[in-house]
């Protein structure tokens, strides 16, 4: 199994660590003290199970937690905290364990078996293919806004920034434009040109450009997006021209 630690508190941090490498085969694949810092780590890397503090800063884990919850892939969340009244809470978002800080080890060997124990039912279970993501996670004055995928109308290469437009707002994402496109279902977005990338469904019209290339226009917004000459064909099956 993998996971990440997010905890402030530098002591608390490595005595956990500690502990789950003493007493399991899990592998710690990094550690926060920041919960924004982890929904961008969770963009790109995929784990198994979250160790999570509440009392974190940018974003509390009760927030995390919750964003978190939208993932199609939701790793096992244990809260690690001081605070017991957000025990309710916490199991209502499915939370797998709840521990109290400050750690007993025997509390936390429990915890590491059950863990593994689970993680072993899920392999002997038969897999299912596993769907399309539905939402994508945008920033917005340092808050994130998880959108469904079918929002987006589409997606522009600013350099090393991504400007993604929906009906009624852009963001800025600090990442490129393929990293981000890497998030989208192939099955609705086109890579139509290097520094642009469309959703299907919103085209309304399709017009000749030169050099036999395409602007397209699309619904709702007045955005024209170009058809480099590279991704014509390629167009042209999709839509069927």
């Amino acid at each position: 199994m993998k996971a990440i630690i997010v905890e402030d508190e530098f002591l608390a941090q490595q005595e956990l660590s500690w502990m789950i490498q003493q007493h399991s085969q899990i592998s710690i694949e990094a550690c926060f003290d920041d919960g924004l810092e982890v929904l961008k780590y969770l963009q790109n890397h995929r784990v198994d199970v979250i160790f999570l503090d509440i009392n974190i800063p940018s974003l509390d884990g009760m927030l995390l937690a919750q964003n978190i919850n939208q993932f199609v892939h939701k790793p096992l969340i244990v809260f690690i905290t001081a605070w017991k009244e957000h025990a309710v809470d916490a199991f209502e978002l499915d939370a797998f364990d709840y521990i109290l800080k400050p750690y007993h080890e025997s509390r936390i060997i429990t915890m590491l078996n059950k863990l593994e124990a689970s993680a072993q039912q899920q392999l002997a279970q038969p897999q299912t293919p596993q769907s399309a993501p539905q939402t994508v996670n945008l920033v917005k004055d340092e808050r994130i806004i998880v959108t469904d995928i079918n929002d987006i109308y589409y997606v522009e290469a600013h350099e090393k920034l991504t400007f993604v437009y929906t009906r009624r707002e852009a963001y800025v994402m600090s990442v490129a434009i393929t990293e981000f496109c890497n998030r989208l279902p192939e099955q609705l977005f086109f890579r139509c040109h290097r520094s642009y990338c469309v959703n299907l469904s919103k085209i309304r019209e399709i017009e000749p450009w030169f050099n036999n290339t395409y602007l397209v226009k699309l619904r709702d917004l007045d955005a024209q997006v170009p058809v480099s000459r590279s991704k014509v064909k390629a167009f042209r099956q999709l839509m069927r021209l």
